[in-house]
C-alpha cells in the first residue's frame, strides 16, 4: 500500500495546486491514501471546516494542523465535528479537537497522529510523552504515520529514532522547505525531516517577500500576506505493509508550476 503525505498547504494557492494535483498523483502512483497538513490553509494562518471540506473534497484523507491551529477564530467551535482532522496531540487537555484518528480505507486501516515540537516553537506539553501515551490508545494492529510540526531539525531527527520501529512512518512538517533527508531506520519507519511546501514558492516560505524583507532590513513589524504567483506541491510517497505495519520505501515528490 501508499500513502501520499503532503507538506504544508499555504493559502489559496495551495489548495488550488493540491486539488489539481492529488487525484492525479492518486492514480499516476497507485497511491490509496493522502495525508496533509494544512494548518496554513486559511490566508496564510489556521483552517476553518469550509476549508477542511474543500481538501477533502480534492482527494484528502487526512488532515494534520500544527501551531497555528487556532488561526481562524470560529474554528474552536468547528473541530470538533470534522472526522479526519487532528490537531496536535500534546495540546493542553481542555483544547477542542482530537489528536489522532483512524481511517478506514476499504481495504486497509491507519492512524494519523499530529504532534507538535517545543524547541523553537510555543509552548505545548511533551511531545515524546504525549506521543507514548497516544500509541498505547491506538489498536496495535493498525500502521501508524505521525506528523511531527516541529522547528528544529535536532529534535525531528530525536523524536523519530525514538519511536522508530512503533510507528510505519514518521514525516516532518513546518519549516516548508523539504529536505534531502528520505530514510527507512532499521526497524521499518520511514522517516523525512520536513515534507516541504504546498503553496506560492517565489516567495519567503509562501509569504509575501516584501514585506517579509522589509521585517528584515528594518525589525519593524508588517503584514505578512500570501504570496501570489506559480506554486509547488510536495511531500512523500510511503510504501508500506499494512499486514507487518512497516515501510518498504519511501520517495519525496515536487510538482511546481512554470515560473
Amino acid at each position: 500500500m501508499k500513502i501520499l503525505m503532503v507538506g504544508d498547504v499555504v493559502g489559496g494557492p495551495g489548495r488550488k495546486i493540491f486539488a489539481r494535483e492529488v487525484k492525479r498523483l492518486k492514480d499516476a502512483r497507485a497511491i490509496d491514501a493522502c495525508i496533509v497538513n494544512a494548518e496554513n490553509c486559511a490566508a496564510g494562518s489556521g483552517i476553518t471546516a469550509a476549508l477542511a471540506k474543500e481538501l477533502f473534497d480534492a482527494g484528502a484523507d487526512a488532515i494534520t494542523l500544527g501551531d497555528h491551529t487556532w488561526g481562524q477564530k470560529e474554528f474552536a467551535g468547528e473541530i470538533g465535528k470534522i472526522e479526519h482532522l487532528v490537531r496536535p496531540c500534546n495540546f493542553a487537555p481542555e483544547c477542542p479537537g482530537k489528536g489522532w484518528t483512524l481511517v478506514a480505507m476499504p481495504t486497509f486501516r491507519f492512524a494519523v497522529v499530529n504532534v507538535m515540537g517545543r524547541t523553537f516553537m510555543a509552548p505545548c506539553d511533551c511531545p515524546f510523552r504525549a506521543m507514548e501515551r497516544v500509541l498505547k490508545e491506538i489498536p496495535k494492529d493498525v500502521p501508524v504515520f505521525v506528523d511531527f510540526h516541529a522547528e528544529a531539525t535536532s529534535e525531528k531527527i530525536t523524536f523519530a529514532n525514538y519511536f522508530h520501529g512503533a510507528v510505519t512512518a514518521i514525516c516532518g512538517t513546518h519549516t516548508h522547505v523539504q529536505t534531502s533527508d528520505a530514510m527507512l531506520l532499521p526497524k521499518g519507519t520511514a522517516y523525512l525531516t520536513d515534507l516541504g511546501m504546498t503553496g506560492p514558492y517565489l516567495s519567503s516560505i509562501g509569504r509575501d517577500l516584501q514585506p517579509v524583507t522589509r521585517k528584515f532590513l528594518t525589525g519593524m513589524p508588517g503584514r505578512f500576506e500570501v504570496a501570489k504567483g506559480p506554486a509547488v506541491i510536495e511531500g512523500a510517497i510511503v510504501t508500506f505493509d499494512p499486514a507487518t505495519k512497516k515501510a518498504s520505501a519511501i520517495e519525496t515528490f515536487r510538482v511546481r508550476d512554470s515560473a
